[in-house]
């Protein structure tokens, strides 16, 4: 009751209000773009093997698993007004943490220092990120609550989009062909043995997006001021707990609010497990399988560029012909990073198009049919990939891809929010972010044996594997109800 009573309570927001809270959205997203386009790559430019890119990306779903549902737990109880409230002081601390790394990571000298920007890259985005979708939920009510996370998709979109398909022109533009650049084993930054510079200009634009679109919904947005009551509650949890009772209390809060989940939030687990898992097999895989769709690149010429590259860090003589295909390797690899970002900068560039033409079919069909279908199509983009030998021909299933990652951005979302207390909304959307993340963190654990040992370390049977597992997942998500609302909160 108290929730339907909360929401009665908020107006109706015009578009424009609604698009300015969404605006830092862009930002958050170009950096994960840029996570999902070329981190992997950039490892393996430092020398790391394909089999490794699922340990090194545990970044991602430990820091989603500790930080959101605590940063969540965090936001409900706080509210800060000389630093725009409840949930905008966190946007701003991620943004500018966010932005610093971003601006370093391409001067990584080694593996290990990208992987730890890696790290603290995302505990930045993840400190933003979450207080984001529980501040949509904040703000709309139960009409606009699915638009309003449409729109949070449609920014996904193109956050995302800028970012890849900034890497696609860049390399356009400022690519070095193999025959024009630095010797081998030289210290020039345009080597195989470094990352090419022209990665640096993406990321330097996404650090200069992810506080400039922040910037902009903090000063646009007001958040909803907590009744006097309510404040007057905080005010007396804060006075009468000590520093020890503080710690302890995002913890407590999580723990609890686990044992009450709603049931379709339980339901919901099911499908979160194989459509992250899957989603994390594509991010991490798309380019190596592109190499040898493709470019016909095989597991012997990796072996091969490996033990050129390692004669030149140990000071080995490298012949003329080793030199040349390292750099034609070098070239072929930076291609296929290009295609990458053309290929997943369409996929959101179609999300960015579609998310809020989904809004009608989710009323008109129920949000969980068009979810179901989203996924369908999801798997079957990538079931298709490894086929294809055209690179623009590959953009025809990104199309399919791009309704998927808009609806899978935005509906799940809308629907959790109906069916949550409005006093707890921090903390579960941070218990959703855990949905997501520990799938994650079990492909990161278990993949890297699993393409080793079972799938013959190939990145097409990786990407093929996930299109199964989105198959799977929409089958599981036939067991939500068709739509929800604010009047069916069960708690367990």
């Amino acid at each position: 009751m108290n929730k339907i009573l909360s929401a009665l309570k908020k107006p109706n927001l015009s578009f424009w209000q609604i698009w300015n809270m969404n605006v830092g959205f862009f930002g958050i997203q170009f950096s994960f773009g840029l996570q999902q386009t070329a981190i992997n790559p950039i490892f393996s430019f430092l020398g790391a093997d394909h089999a490794d890119l699922p340990l090194l990306n545990l970044a991602g779903p430990v820091t989603g698993l500790l930080i959101q549902p605590i940063i969540g737990a965090i936001s409900d109880k706080t509210w800060l007004p000389k630093w725009g409230g409840r949930r905008k002081p966190f946007f701003l601390i991620g943004a500018v943490l966010g932005s610093i790394c971003l601006f370093a990571f391409p001067f990584s000298p080694e593996l290990w220092f990208a992987v730890g920007l890696l790290w603290i890259l995302d505990v930045a985005n993840n400190t933003a990120m979450e207080p984001y979708r529980a501040f949509v939920g904040d703000k709309l009510n139960d009409d606009q609550i699915t638009f309003g996370y449409q729109m949070q998709s449609l920014f996904v979109g193109a956050g995302i989009t800028i970012a890849n398909f900034s890497l696609f022109m860049f390399q356009d533009w400022f690519g070095v062909p193999a025959d024009q650049s630095a010797a081998l084993c030289s210290t020039a930054t345009e080597t195989i043995s470094n990352i090419p510079t022209w990665v640096y200009y993406s990321f330097f634009l996404g650090a200069i997006a992810s506080v400039g679109s922040i910037s902009w919904s903090v000063r646009k947005t007001p958040e909803i001021p907590p009744s006097d009551e309510a404040l007057a509650e905080l005010k007396r949890e804060k006075r009468e707990s000590d520093f020890i009772d503080r710690i302890q209390e995002p913890f407590a809060e999580i723990i609890g609010a686990l044992g009450r989940m709603p049931k379709m939030m339980q339901k919901l687990a099911a499908v979160y497990f194989f459509q992250w898992y899957a989603l994390f097999v594509y991010w991490q895989f798309i380019t190596p399988m592109l190499r040898s769709s493709i470019y016909g690149i095989t597991e012997k010429d990796n072996q091969r560029f490996e033990g050129i590259m390692e004669a030149c860090r140990s000071g080995g003589i490298v012949g003329t012909g080793d030199t040349a295909f390292a750099q034609n390797f070098q070239m072929v690899s930076e291609q296929a990073l290009a295609q990458t970002g053309l290929m997943n900068g369409t996929y959101n560039f179609v999300t960015m198009i579609v998310a809020l033409a989904l809004v009608p079919f989710a009323k008109k069909y129920g949000s969980r049919n068009v979810y179901v279908m989203s996924l369908v199509f999801t798997g079957i983009a990538m079931l298709s990939m490894p086929y294809i030998k055209n690179e623009y021909a590959l953009l025809i299933p990104m199309i399919l891809f791009g309704i998927g990652w808009a609806a899978m951005m935005g509906i799940p979302y809308a629907m959790v929010s109906k069916v949550i207390p409005e006093e707890k909304r921090g903390v579960y959307m941070g218990i959703v972010n855990m949905m997501i993340v520990i799938p994650m963190l079990i492909q990161t654990v278990t993949f890297g044996p699993i393409i080793k040992n079972l799938l013959g370390n190939d990145a097409i049977n990786a990407i093929l594997l996930g299109g199964v597992f989105f198959i799977i997942a929409a089958v599981l998500a036939l067991r939500l109800k068709k739509s929800y609302s604010s009047g069916e909160i069960k708690m367990n």
